[in-house]
């Protein structure tokens, strides 16, 4: 079989394009850019000093202290604990809730200075190891466990930077804190993080990185105490907890899977508590 003989003026033009889509196909694969490289899953840049430059975020303390819940946890088996200064400024009597209906009244020490405050009472529970000197690094995952709305509860999140807390109404002040976007809570959890203030913000290890303080629901955003401003804080104390024995460590590392069985064995042992102020 005999095939027609082609024009050459259409060998000229297959040929010609077959050059150009080739050019072209090099010069494309020439010029794109490198892939971005992937967020990293747990740990990025280092967290630099707090600076002027920090954005804000405003909170409103009522100018009277009211009726009210939050978490506490040990930092010494003598009887040192941490909480948020606005769960127990200026209340008439602070209570460690221990069981159903009992609680061991606890001293409140405020540092003008922290949103940390430190709660002492007579015997305490097994402290939880402190973090306070670990460098953090932007997309650092952090656990909080405590009692959201008065009740066993947890989320989780990652470290987004620095802000500056300002603080207006009772206790004025603006003081540096650590910003984290909210990754995961208890399934049952939903709504507002109220209750939760107080509570640590622990590490993979279990080891306290900053107390919860706050929260921007729209933002999705958690507020904990700068790591700095917590050891000033515990800096104030007469015997500072550091010098007490080494704490228990946790059974294992705290992980997505399991940090809602960490806190259940945590509150159990009660190295985390309710605080309860009485007004």
């Amino acid at each position: 079989m005999k095939f027609p003989k082609l024009p050459d003026w259409l060998v000229y033009s297959a040929a010609v394009g077959a050059l150009l889509v080739a050019a072209i196909g090099r010069q494309e694969q020439t010029d794109a850019p490198e892939p971005p490289p992937p967020f990293p899953t747990e740990a990025g840049a280092p967290l630099g000093p707090a600076t002027p430059f920090d954005p804000s975020v405003l909170v409103e303390v009522p100018a009277k202290a009211e009726p009210g819940v939050g978490t506490a946890f040990s930092i010494s088996d003598d009887g040192v604990w941490l909480t948020a200064r606005h769960v127990v400024d200026g209340c008439a009597t602070t209570a460690i809730v221990v069981g159903d209906g009992q609680g061991v009244a606890a001293q409140v020490h405020v540092d003008p200075r922290s949103e940390a405050a430190i709660l002492i009472t007579d015997g305490g529970a097994p402290a939880l190891p402190l973090g306070l000197d670990k460098p953090l690094r932007h997309g650092e995952r952090a656990f909080h466990l405590g009692y959201p709305q008065g009740r066993p509860g947890e989320a989780t999140s990652r470290l987004i930077g620095r802000e500056t807390l300002v603080v207006r109404g009772r206790g004025a002040r603006t003081e540096p804190v650590l910003a984290w976007t909210e990754t995961g809570r208890t399934e049952t959890l939903a709504g507002t993080l109220a209750g939760l203030s107080g509570a640590p913000a622990l590490d993979a290890a279990g080891r306290v990185i900053g107390v919860t303080v706050a929260e921007a629901p729209r933002r999705g955003r958690i507020y904990t105490t700068a790591p700095e401003t917590v050891r000033a804080t515990l800096a104030t104390l007469e015997a500072p907890a550091a010098e007490t024995e080494e704490p228990a460590p946790l059974a294992g590392p705290i992980t997505p899977d399991n940090y809602g069985r960490a806190g259940d064995d945590l509150r159990r042992n009660l190295r985390i508590a309710q605080v309860m102020c009485l007004a």
